[in-house]
């Protein structure tokens, strides 16, 4: 490599964040709206620049703090997006993750250094969003929806343990379609990252269900 070749120069990374929680059964993704140029009032995902001081975690974890005051948020790599006229300031190859949270256990910082408001969108609601963020957001869903058959992103709902007719409602919710009771039980059984306990709680009904906890 040839450093002062000017084909390697004007170039950055973004590190982005496509932030999900399910609000009663709905599936929605958090959206920030930018103070500044470029899209200035647009909204977008959370994510930012990557300093050239800075490990990837290192900045992944600044940009969720700067723009909605979320720390500790475990997040799962998804997909890199290169075209090289992403962004209309230089040449941005875009590193994207997807992460999960409870919505109702955490306070959102609705005005930022670079934003201006922060809400919860539904994912049928998403408006046209700054940069390629439209874009990224259809390729979060489809990580979401892999990781959430084999690992155990979810648990951030359930620090008590939960049955298995309320796992099933979120995946439901997540997955956008009707599951069979039996099929998801054995499926979930099967997958090994998940135990049962000894105690029962019962959930949308009159009869006790095992509570089961992940590994």
């Amino acid at each position: 490599m040839e450093v002062t070749n000017p084909k390697y120069q004007h170039q950055g990374i973004h590190v982005i964040t496509s932030i999900f929680t399910v609000d009663k059964g709905i599936l929605k993704v958090l959206l920030v709206k930018r103070k500044n140029e470029p899209y200035k009032d647009y909204w977008a995902l959370t994510g930012g620049s990557l300093y050239n001081d800075e490990d990837l975690e290192d900045g992944l974890n600044r940009e969720i703090y700067e723009k909605t005051g979320l720390r500790n948020i475990e997040v799962k790599f998804s997909k890199v997006f290169g075209k090289k006229d992403r962004s209309p300031v230089m040449r941005m190859i875009a590193i994207t993750y997807i992460g999960i949270i409870d919505a109702s256990k955490v306070e959102i910082a609705k005005d930022t250094l670079k934003t201006s408001n922060a809400e919860w969108f539904k994912i049928d609601e998403v408006p046209q969003l700054a940069y390629d963020h439209n874009e990224i957001i259809e390729e979060a869903i489809k990580t979401l929806k892999a990781e959430i058959l084999k690992t155990d992103l979810l648990k951030v709902f359930f620090p008590n343990g939960f049955t298995l007719p309320e796992l099933q409602k979120i995946y439901e919710s997540i997955l956008n379609k009707k599951l069979d009771r039996r099929n998801f039980r054995k499926k979930m059984l099967n997958t090994n990252i998940i135990i049962a306990t000894e105690e029962e709680m019962t959930f949308e009904g009159k009869k006790k269900a095992k509570i089961y906890k992940f590994k």
